[in-house]
């Protein structure tokens, strides 16, 4: 059972669902009700059964929320960076003290099992840590370029910017941008996952406690509606979104007809290369974390192996041994059901179409559905095919779905994963380090690993897919140094001040009020 803290809805989340919790709006440091007055359920998809509703807002939600985020602005960007990353640091501390709670929420909300979830608010709180440390980081430049004339750049903070995150990491996706935007300054607009707003909600009590001040962070729960207000909002600097490629090309698309700055990170399909001489053992177990953890349902996750040569009969043996013992829950080692039943129709249609199209299915996740009564449940699949062609091949599944190609040479394996759309990420399984070098130099993909199925950059490195590929839309990363840059714009000075010559003061080498240097001839000031 999950309480809700001081400053939450009044109603507890119980094991049985009974009681579910209302998620409201968070507009100027308190939960109000949508003005629409309705709500959507809000569904576990362990169970199916409602847990809660969540509000269902529109453009008069939005309007508010924006109204103040603006008028907190100026106090918030005219405290220092230190002053603003002591609040985060204070965050970073309550978050590592109720991560069991959190992650509790998302387990309940998600279906992930309780390991997944933990990581889940780890990872988020390693951007909470990275953003303590944006007064080292973000703190401008000086330099004398010529005689007289000195260039300084600084950051300045953007205002209002909007962050719309998905369902698959409730506590992850939000804080790898809210932390990051806040210490450079702005004040922000979350929208969170209709699907998962519980964990949010928990989260804005633990912000009020760091002393996060009221307007600085708002939250407006909802659909479409609700983002494409926040788009089309003249006061919204900038957008960040986390979701399925067409509508991140939407997003994106929609803020550039608008000039407004915007990241858009799509959807993804994986592959991975296994060569003859790879350590079958380890990276077994690797690809089977990859592909099958979280449910297959992150955009990291592993879609497709390419075995190269026909040597590989061990290493697909034990992606077999080790999968088809993973067992359905969300205790630690298990795998949890997939969101909704629209993925869980979405993902069988791709196992029944690779099937009757004449793939073998070596690991059948069809056989958990009759085996639970309740929830979205669907275990580790393998299909072996025969046509790099399938479906299944080349469209993004976002489920517990291993595609298995053989291919003959390693020209065949790099064609097959330069022609996919998407551009996220890739791995080469093998013990050479000049043969993962030759892949690594010719892989269509932003995230590479090198017998690391899910190539995660770490901050302060940035995360984010390839441009021009369905992977990624807009400007730069979402986290890391990409992140600081996205959220401030670079303002750059350049001075030159007059020099009176009092001749009292100066010795005669010291006359000259350019000290004897050279003629700069790329200096334009003062020059025609």
């Amino acid at each position: 059972m999950i309480s809700q803290g001081e400053n939450e809805s009044s109603t507890k989340i119980d094991d049985d669902g009974t009681d579910g919790v209302r998620v409201l709006n968070y507009i100027n440091q308190c939960f109000v009700e949508p003005s629409s007055k309705e709500f959507l359920p809000i569904t576990s998809p362990s169970t199916n059964c409602i847990i809660g509703k969540v509000a269902l807002s529109n453009s008069d939600d939005v309007n508010a929320a924006v109204s103040a985020a603006k008028a907190a602005f100026p106090s918030w960007s005219s405290l220092t960076i230190k002053s603003r990353a002591a609040v985060m640091l204070k965050f970073h501390g309550l978050v590592r003290e109720h991560a069991h709670e959190l992650a509790e929420c998302i387990v309940q909300e998600n279906g992930k099992n309780i390991t997944e979830a933990l990581a889940d608010v780890a990872k988020g709180n390693e951007t909470v840590e990275y953003a303590c440390s944006l007064p080292q980081l973000a703190c401008g430049s000086n330099l004398k370029v010529s005689s007289r004339v000195t260039c300084t750049s600084t950051r300045k903070p953007l205002g209002v910017v909007a962050s719309i995150v998905p369902f698959n990491f409730p506590f992850m996706v939000p804080m790898w941008t809210m932390p990051i935007a806040l210490v450079m300054g702005n004040t922000i607009v979350v929208k969170p996952s209709e699907k998962v707003p519980i964990t949010m909600q928990r989260v804005i009590s633990l912000l009020e406690k760091s002393g996060l001040p009221k307007g600085v962070v708002n939250l407006v729960q909802g659909e479409k509606r609700v983002v494409e207000a926040l788009i089309d909002h003249t006061d919204v600097k900038a957008i960040t979104f986390v979701g399925s490629s067409p509508v991140a090309s939407i997003v994106s698309s929609r803020c550039h007809a608008l000039n407004k700055r915007c990241t858009a990170l799509g959807g993804a399909k994986n592959h991975l290369i296994a060569l003859p001489d790879c350590e079958f053992m380890g990276a077994a177990s690797d690809i089977v974390v990859s592909y099958a953890g979280c449910a297959g349902q992150r955009c990291m996750a592993a879609s497709v192996l390419l075995l190269v040569g026909n040597t590989q009969q061990k290493l697909l043996y034990n992606i077999l041994k080790e999968a088809i013992n993973i067992k359905p829950g969300t205790e630690p080692g298990q795998m949890g059901a997939v969101i909704d039943n629209a993925s869980y129709k979405k993902i069988l249609k791709y196992i029944d179409e690779a099937e009757e199209g004449g793939a073998k299915i070596l690991l059948d996740g069809r056989t958990w559905s009759s085996k639970q009564k309740t929830g979205n449940w669907i275990g580790p699949t393998v299909i072996l095919h025969s046509s790099s062609d399938d479906a299944a091949m080349k469209e993004e599944i976002f489920g517990p779905v291993l595609s298995v190609y053989h291919v003959a040479s390693w020209d065949e394996a790099i064609a097959i994963e330069n022609s996919n759309p998407f551009g996220n990420a890739a791995a080469i399984y093998t013990t050479n380090g000049g043969h993962a070098e030759w892949f690594i130099d010719r892989f269509q993909a932003s995230m590479l690993g090198i017998n690391i199925g899910i190539p995660v950059p770490r901050e302060p490195f940035s995360f984010g897919g390839l441009y021009g590929t369905k992977s990624k839309f807009g400007d730069m990363d979402i986290t890391g140094d990409g992140a600081i840059e996205f959220f401030s714009n670079r303002i750059k000075v350049t001075s030159k001040w007059p020099v009176l010559k009092v001749n009292e003061f100066m010795s005669e080498n010291n006359g000259s009020i350019d000290g004897g240097a050279p003629t700069d001839y790329a200096n334009f000031a003062g020059r025609m």
